[in-house]
C-alpha cells in the first residue's frame, strides 16, 4: 500500500483550496534585495490571477508557483487570486471582479475555453494586460487579449505515441483520458497521438473521442476509469494528462484482480509510488510520464508582468512538453517515488517536493 500523510491532512488542504472560492484572496507581495529579473519593469502594478478550477493539488502548486514568481518583482505590489470552482459563470464573474479592482495585469487559466472569450476581451478592452494560458480560449492576440501562452500539447501526444509504438510494437487498445469536454489540451494531445499511431490499423482508440471527459477531477476520473475497465475487457494502454487522478481507480481495480496496462501520462508522486508498489506483480505495467508543467504559470506570469510594468518580454511564447520518467529505459529518469512526502506533490516542478508538502500543511 502507498503510505503518505493522513487523509485528514489531504482533506484539509482541499478544503483550503475550496475556501478560496468564497471570496477573492489577496496576497501582499514583497521581494528580497536581489537582482531583478529582466521581465520586471519600473512601473508599479497590482495583478490578478484567476483559475477556472482550483480544486486539486496540481492547481495549488501551480498557484503557489505564480506567487513565487511575482515575489521576484517588487513592483507588483499586490496579487489577487480567484477560484472559478469549475463553474463558467463564476470564472467569468471573477475576471470582471479583477477589472473592477483596478488590476493592471491579469493571468487567466480559462478552463471553459471559448466560453471565456467575451470576458477576456472585455478585460483587454478595459486596458488590463490580459494573458490567458494553457487552455486556448479562441480569439486573436492583440484583439481579444494580449497574448495566449500555450504549450505544445500536440508534442505531448507525440511523445506518448512514440513511447507506445516502441514498447507495444504489436499494437493494442488505447483509452484516452483528459479534462473538461472540448478543452484544447486534450484535443491537441489526441492529435499528436493519432499522428504517430494512425486512426486505423493495429492501434485502436477505445472510449469516447477525442477523450473520456473527467474535468481533471479525481472523483470523476475514478468514475470514468472504473466504467471503462468494466466495459472494455482488453485495455492495453491508458493515456492521461493528469496521471495522479487515476490512482484511486487503479488501486481499486488491482485489488479486484485487474491487471494494470501500460500508462503514458503526466507525473505525480502518488502515481510514481503506485508504480513502485505494483511493478513486481504487474507484468504489463510499463509507464512513462511527461512533466506535469506546474511551471507553465510562471511563464504566463512573466509575460503579464513584463507587459504591464515595462519589463523585457520573455523569449518563449509557449511552455515546452518534456519527458520526465520512463520505467523501461530509465531515461531521462526512472519512475520516482518519495514516500516521505504526500502523494499530491509533483517532482518535475521547479518548487521542491519538500516545499510543496509545506503548502499542504500551512
Amino acid at each position: 500500500m502507498i503510505r503518505f500523510k493522513s487523509r485528514a491532512t489531504v482533506a484539509a488542504s482541499v478544503f483550503a483550496i475550496v475556501a478560496l472560492a468564497a471570496s477573492t484572496s489577496v496576497v501582499a507581495v514583497s521581494s528580497a534585495n536581489a537582482a531583478l529579473p529582466s521581465w520586471c519593469g519600473p512601473k508599479k502594478i497590482t495583478m490578478g490571477f484567476t483559475d477556472g478550477f482550483g480544486g486539486n493539488s496540481w492547481r495549488l502548486v501551480t498557484t503557489a508557483a505564480v506567487r513565487e514568481e511575482v515575489k521576484l518583482c517588487p513592483n507588483v505590489t499586490k496579487l489577487y487570486y480567484a477560484d472559478g470552482q469549475g463553474k463558467t459563470d463564476k470564472a467569468i464573474s471573477d475576471i470582471k471582479g479583477m477589472v473592477a479592482k483596478g488590476v493592471k495585469a491579469l493571468v487567466v487559466f480559462p478552463d471553459a475555453g471559448e466560453a471565456m472569450l467575451p470576458a477576456l476581451r472585455s478585460a483587454y478592452k478595459a486596458g488590463v494586460v490580459t494573458v490567458p494560458y494553457r487552455v486556448a480560449p479562441g480569439g486573436t492576440a492583440g484583439k481579444d487579449y494580449n497574448l495566449f501562452v500555450g504549450s505544445d500539447f500536440v508534442l505531448a501526444g507525440k511523445l506518448w505515441g512514440q513511447w507506445i509504438k516502441k514498447n507495444l510494437p504489436n499494437g493494442g487498445n488505447i483509452l484516452r483520458i483528459s479534462g473538461p469536454a472540448g478543452n484544447s489540451q486534450g484535443a491537441d494531445e489526441s492529435k499528436g497521438l493519432e499522428s504517430v499511431l494512425g486512426t486505423t490499423g493495429k492501434y485502436k482508440f477505445i472510449g469516447a473521442a477525442p477523450f473520456e471527459v473527467t474535468g481533471w477531477d479525481p472523483g470523476k476520473t475514478q468514475e470514468v476509469l472504473t466504467a471503462a475497465i468494466a466495459k472494455y475487457p482488453k485495455i492495453d494502454v491508458i493515456t492521461s494528462d493528469f496521471g495522479p487522478s487515476m490512482v484511486s481507480a487503479l488501486q481499486a481495480a488491482v485489488d479486484s484482480g485487474w491487471k494494470v496496462p501500460a500508462i503514458a501520462t503526466s507525473d505525480g508522486n502518488v502515481l510514481g509510488c503506485f508504480y513502485q508498489d505494483n511493478k513486481a506483480t504487474q507484468a504489463d505495467f510499463k509507464m512513462m510520464t511527461i512533466s506535469t508543467q506546474n511551471d507553465h504559470s510562471r511563464l504566463a506570469t512573466q509575460w503579464a508582468v513584463a507587459l504591464a510594468t515595462g519589463g523585457k518580454t520573455p523569449k518563449d511564447k509557449a511552455y515546452p512538453s518534456t519527458l520526465f520518467e520512463d520505467s523501461v529505459s530509465g531515461k531521462p529518469s526512472v519512475v520516482q517515488c518519495r514516500k516521505d512526502l504526500p502523494g499530491d506533490v509533483y517532482l518535475s516542478a521547479k518548487m521542491s517536493g519538500d516545499a510543496q508538502a509545506k503548502l499542504k500543511t500551512n
